[in-house]
Order: C-alpha cells, then sequence, then structure tokens
C-alpha cells in the first residue's frame, strides 16, 4: 500500500516480532519507510521481520526495549534515531493480554497490565514528539481494542487501559493538531493471531456479523488509512467485523 507523503520517513513499531506489530511493520516498510522494529523478549521473531523488510529491499533494524520502563524507551528512540534517523511515524501496538476473572485479580497484575498497555504509551510518544513538532508533522496511531468500549473477554483491566488508551489518544490529538500531527487509534476485535487464540478457541467467529475473526493484515490496513490521512486526527477506528457499532 502506498501511503502518499510518507516515502523516506521513519517508523518506530512497537511490539512488531509478531501478530499486529508484524503486519503493520511490513506494511510501512512496503509504503516506503524506514523501520524499527521493537521487541521485548522475541529477539528471534524480530529478526526474522527485520530479514524480510530488507529481503524486500526496505530498511529496517530491531531494536529490544521494554517500553514500560522510560529510561529503556529513550534508549530505543535514541537508537532509532541513530540507525535510521528520527522516528516520524509512531505505531503504539505492543501489550498484554493476561486474562483475569474479577475473583483473581489483584492490584499487581492491574498496575502491569496498565504500565504495557497504557503507560508505554505516554512513554513512547512522548520520547518522539520533539521531533515531531521541530519538523512540524507527525503520525501516532495507538493500537486500542474493542474491550475500550465493550464488556470484553479479558478482564476489568484490559478494559481500563485500552479505554485509557483511547483517551490519551484524543488529548494528545487535541493539543498536537496545530503542529500538523495527528494521533489516531484503531480498535481490533477477535483477530486471528497468537494472543487472539484464546479467543479463536472460544468460538469467537461465530459471534462476528462476518462470520469470522480478522487478520492482523486487515488491522494493519487500518492503521495505513489514518497515517496517510492528515484531516484524521482524535478517532477511533474500528476494524470488529461489525462486532460492535460506535
Amino acid at each position: 500500500m502506498t501511503v502518499a507523503g510518507t516515502g523516506a520517513r521513519v517508523a518506530l513499531v512497537t511490539g512488531a516480532s509478531r501478530g499486529i506489530g508484524r503486519a503493520v511493520a511490513h506494511a510501512l516498510a512496503a509504503a516506503g519507510m524506514a523501520v524499527a522494529v521493537n521487541y521485548r523478549a522475541r529477539e528471534q521473531d524480530a529478526a526474522a521481520v527485520v530479514q524480510s523488510i530488507r529481503g524486500g529491499g526496505g530498511r529496517a533494524v530491531a531494536i529490544a526495549a521494554d517500553v514500560a520502563d522510560s529510561a529503556q524507551v529513550a534508549d530505543m528512540a535514541a537508537g532509532a534515531a541513530r540507525e535510521l534517523g528520527p522516528v516520524d511515524v509512531l505505531v503504539n501496538n505492543a501489550g498484554i493480554a493476561s486474562q483475569r476473572g474479577l475473583d483473581d485479580l489483584d492490584e499487581a497484575e492491574f498496575n502491569r497490565m496498565l504500565a504495557a498497555n497504557l503507560t508505554s504509551a505516554f512513554l513512547c510518544t512522548q520520547a518522539v514528539l520533539p521531533h515531531m513538532r521541530a519538523q512540524r508533522w507527525g503520525r501516532i496511531v495507538n493500537i486500542s481494542s474493542i474491550a475500550a468500549r465493550g464488556a470484553g473477554a479479558i478482564g476489568v483491566h484490559y478494559n481500563a487501559a485500552k479505554a485509557g488508551m483511547e483517551g490519551l489518544t484524543r488529548g494528545y490529538a487535541a493539543r498536537l493538531a496545530a503542529d500538523c500531527i495527528t494521533v489516531n487509534a484503531v480498535a481490533p476485535g477477535p483477530i486471528d493471531t497468537d494472543m487472539g487464540a484464546p479467543l479463536k478457541q472460544a468460538g469467537a467467529a461465530s459471534r462476528v456479523p462476518v462470520g469470522r475473526m480478522g487478520t492482523a493484515e486487515e488491522v494493519a490496513q487500518a492503521v495505513m488509512m489514518v497515517i496517510g490521512n492528515p484531516f484524521i486526527t482524535g478517532q477511533t477506528i474500528a476494524v470488529n467485523g461489525g462486532l460492535l457499532f460506535t
């Protein structure tokens, strides 16, 4: 997919070693962008994404970082700038989805979920904003979830983290529009990835009006759409097969 005005840009995708993040990284590279592939523990998977992008003639580098840690985020942004150039496009995709019932959820797990899924988006955004504001151009996309606006199947800690991410999206969008930086969220429903495997096993596809789970590539298409459109900001794009209307 070619996106007007994004050639020769540098993109950073967090949690890009598999699933939605991997699909987004490939879509960005196909649009001509250099891609920093962030990972926390899956070094071989991240290396495979980089190798695939380079094999197609693109530029990519894998960067290890726990995006819930501010020092590691700062090092990641600096490393991306050193290897590829300052980050113009940020996709906050990294996160966890540990299922917990009300009786099994404790404070530590609640805080861990918020750190991985919400605080990480704040830290990464803050790290790349100086360059975006200085050049008066930037694109930030936060990968939310249908759980931000519905009951969801993961737990209330996941609901809270993803709802917070959408609030973060709108807050940044309102404050950065004058700097020609757009900030949007993409909210997938059940997606057929490793993380979505428990939903698939539970028969999630049967509850989706289109009759199947979505693909990571379909989510990536929505990400590319908002990156390419400078008049869309502060929005949440639902990619859920009609499971929830917003």
